[in-house]
């Protein structure tokens, strides 16, 4: 029998790895364990206090095997770089990211590990190119399979009339998703004139994991929504406990973001979307390299509506909705360039690839 480890560093990583853990769990020959990150909140802007065990007790109910141990294992999957990748000994480690975003973030991580090698299961040609373009096709092994964390979209596992009825939307209005990143954001940019448009659409605003925590971003985004849920008491703030961002893509008509990654995931829907331009030459790390790795003016520029303020955003939340033929076709054309497959197989293909990887002995 053979040791397989989700590393959940953040618990919401755990959406883009579930799939590829339900392809395992019901095979005999896998035994699975989860280790759960320290996932850090801040309170009283200085002190940092772990969610581990809290987590822990979570995942525990809902009957997954925990576990503190890291070399004792055949495979472990993570949704980004390990920070200590040495401490699990010879197990064959797979990334499957949990975002097929346009930072430079993952790559700086791989390249801080240039001794260790990673099977990278990617989405599709974009991210291949990008990999190569930084070399890392030379250091990890790159397996093109989709995005696993997508599967769902497409296996009838969502049904549009039941979450509409569950979020209590009114079915005459289209919906509206803004899911903003929190660094970079466009929350303080845009916030007011998005909640705004709930006088005319449903409006569902889910915002990142970190806009809650206040260790990587400010406490004052959710705070900021949360005010305004006062004077626009019907739009949707999905609440911190939900990580889950897929069910409120696939019911989405459009969807307004920044530097997310959840643009791509929209993408892969063949709808389309609404970029909110950031100061891309101004976005940068301690180092002096940029935050985006392509620009978020260029992102998409055919094929999703970009706006630079709030006050464009009525007219382009219209243009989204009916957008004309030719824009279809962008649209379609550069989801193919994102995604090799929007099948539901993507997990599939993950646990017959680490099969053959394990059938090889690279585990050994």
């Amino acid at each position: 029998m053979y040791k397989i480890l989700f590393d959940i560093t953040q618990e919401y990583y755990w959406h883009s790895l579930k799939p590829i853990y339900e392809q395992f769990a019901n095979d005999k020959n896998y035994e699975l364990l989860f280790r759960i990150g320290k996932n850090q909140k801040r309170f009283f802007y200085f002190f940092l206090i772990s969610q581990k065990k809290r987590i822990e007790k979570k995942f525990s109910k809902l009957g997954y095997h925990i576990t503190n141990d890291t070399n004792c294992f055949d495979v472990v999957f993570c949704g980004s770089p390990l920070s200590k990748p040495e401490k699990y000994g010879t197990a064959i480690l797979c990334n499957v990211d949990h975002g097929p975003g346009i930072k430079t973030l993952r790559y700086r991580h791989f390249l801080k590990q240039p001794d260790t090698h990673y099977h990278c299961f990617i989405e599709g040609k974009y991210r291949i190119d990008k990999f190569k373009k930084y070399g890392l096709d030379k250091i990890e092994f790159l397996h093109d399979v989709g995005l696993p964390k997508l599967d769902t979209l497409f296996d009838g596992t969502y049904n549009r009339k039941m979450l509409i009825k569950e979020y209590n939307l009114d079915p005459k209005k289209k919906i509206i998703l803004y899911a903003p990143s929190y660094k970079p954001t466009s929350i303080f940019t845009i916030g007011k004139e998005v909640v705004s448009l709930s006088s005319k659409y449903n409006l569902i605003v889910k915002l990142h994991p970190y806009s809650w925590s206040g260790k990587y971003a400010s406490h004052s985004q959710h705070r900021f929504f949360e005010k305004l849920k006062t004077k626009y008491p019907n739009f949707i703030l999905v609440p911190k406990e939900h990580h889950n961002i897929l069910p409120y893509i696939f019911i989405a008509d459009t969807m307004i973001s920044d530097g997310s990654s959840v643009i791509n995931e929209f993408l892969a829907l063949e709808r389309c979307g609404i970029i909110v331009d950031l100061p891309d030459d101004i976005l940068k790390h301690h180092d002096g390299q940029s935050i985006l790795e392509d620009k978020s003016s260029e992102w998409l520029k055919d094929s999703f509506i970009h706006v630079t303020s709030g006050s464009e955003l009525e007219s382009a939340v219209e243009k989204a909705l009916d957008h004309s033929p030719k824009r279809k076709n962008k649209i379609k054309k550069d989801k193919e360039y994102v995604f090799s497959y929007t099948d539901s197989l993507s997990a599939r293909r993950v646990k017959e690839t680490v099969e053959k990887l394990l059938q090889k002995g690279d585990h050994k």
